[in-house]
């Protein structure tokens, strides 16, 4: 049977797309986090570059890869998020660390061990209307909330540091183009 996928035609279709729902800083907030992880990434010596601004973000669902754009979870996506109803609130990290991946590069991040309730509270609401709109399936126990700066070679240690914060104030579908570095707001949420 494994012989098989070696005849044209039988290969495994290569993801294009992905979709996750997610919050973004305002922009002011995108250029200071720039300027502080390439500080960061100086003082680890990490030769990763830092994320462009517009790519920060906190990643709340996962909602799947494909190939192609699949209009389905879309439609389902929108209509879970249209559902939920919160307030802005204020989104804190007070920790620098790499997440060891398993791979080439790991993902050097902003994070918190503790706090973040208000967004705990959304998430765990975004997460229940997902389930009524069908997305169960991209509900995942375990969320850390978490902010990539860079990607790196070398893993860092958890290593505390003054908070940074910022004011949630919408959420975002997002389509991700895999390897071309663009993520297409599809809607977005205010809050509050």
């Amino acid at each position: 049977m494994s012989q098989q996928a070696s005849f044209p035609g039988f290969a495994q279709p290569v993801a294009t797309d992905r979709l996750f729902l997610a919050i973004f800083p305002a922009r002011d907030t995108a250029e200071r986090l720039a300027a502080f992880a390439a500080a960061q990434c100086a003082h680890y010596g990490l030769r990763g570059k830092p994320l462009a601004t517009d790519r920060f973000h906190v990643t709340l669902f996962h909602l799947g890869d494909s190939v192609g754009l699949r209009p389905d979870v879309v439609e389902a996506a929108r209509a879970a998020a249209a559902q939920v109803r919160a307030a802005p609130f204020d989104v804190v990290f007070d920790q620098v660390t790499s997440f060891d991946a398993h791979r080439e590069k790991s993902p050097f991040v902003l994070t918190a061990d503790h706090g973040n309730e208000p967004l705990h509270a959304f998430q765990t609401e975004l997460g229940a209307r997902l389930r009524e709109a069908g997305l169960g399936r991209c509900v995942a126990a375990g969320f850390r909330p978490h902010l990539t700066l860079a990607y790196d070679r070398r893993v860092i240690a958890p290593e505390s540091l003054a908070p940074i914060a910022w004011r949630a104030e919408e959420f975002v579908l997002v389509h991700s183009l895999l390897g071309q570095t663009r993520h297409i707001p599809l809607a977005r949420w205010p809050l509050g």
